[in-house]
C-alpha cells in the first residue's frame, strides 16, 4: 500500500508576516552605546580628578542600565506571526519571546475578521466554529487596521476564486 500525498496548494491569496516595530537599527544602538560610554567614562574621570571617585561607578550602572533595556526590547522583537491564506486553508503561525511556538488552521469559508481598538486586547481576532485567535497585539493601531483590510481582501478574492472554481462531478 502506498501512501498518497494530497495535491500542493496551486495558489497563495496571502502570505504576512507580523513583526514588532523596532525603530533603532542595530548600528545605531551600537552607536549610541559606544557614545553613552564615552561620556559616562568621561564624566566619571573628572569626578575622580576632583575627589569623589566613589561615583565613578554609579556611571557604569547607567550604562549598564540602558544596556539591560535595550536588550529587552530586541529580544521582544524575535516574536512574529505568519498569516497564510491558501486555497485550502488559513494558517497561523506564532512565534514568541521565548521562541514557543503556535499553529492554528481555520476554514476560509466561515472565517469572520474583526479589529477590537475598544478593548484591552487591541488586535485583529479571526474566527470560526467557536474557535478564535488575536493577532498584531504589538502592532501599532495603523499597521492593525491595514493588516486587516488586506486580510479581508484576500478573504473576498479567494471566495472569488472558490465560487468559480467548477463543481466536483
Amino acid at each position: 500500500m502506498t501512501d498518497i500525498d494530497p495535491p500542493a496548494e496551486r495558489h497563495v491569496f496571502l502570505d504576512s508576516v507580523l513583526n514588532p516595530y523596532r525603530s533603532l537599527p542595530r548600528r545605531a544602538f551600537i552607536m549610541i552605546m559606544a557614545a553613552l560610554v564615552a561620556l559616562s567614562l568621561f564624566a566619571g574621570i573628572t569626578c575622580i580628578l576632583v575627589g569623589a571617585w566613589p561615583i565613578f561607578g554609579f556611571f557604569g550602572l547607567d550604562v549598564a542600565l540602558v544596556y539591560i533595556a535595550f536588550r529587552a526590547s530586541y529580544r521582544s522583537a524575535r516574536q512574529h506571526e505568519r498569516v497564510r491564506l491558501t486555497d485550502r486553508t488559513l494558517t497561523v503561525d506564532r512565534v514568541s519571546v521565548r521562541g514557543e511556538r503556535r499553529h492554528w488552521q481555520f476554514e476560509p469559508a466561515w472565517l469572520r475578521v474583526s479589529v477590537d481598538e475598544a478593548s484591552a486586547a487591541k488586535a485583529v481576532t479571526l474566527a470560526s466554529h467557536g474557535r478564535s485567535v488575536a493577532l498584531g497585539r504589538f502592532l501599532a493601531p495603523e499597521a492593525r487596521t491595514s493588516f486587516a483590510a488586506s486580510l479581508k481582501d484576500a478573504l473576498r478574492r479567494w471566495r472569488a476564486f472558490v465560487a468559480d472554481m467548477p463543481a466536483p462531478e
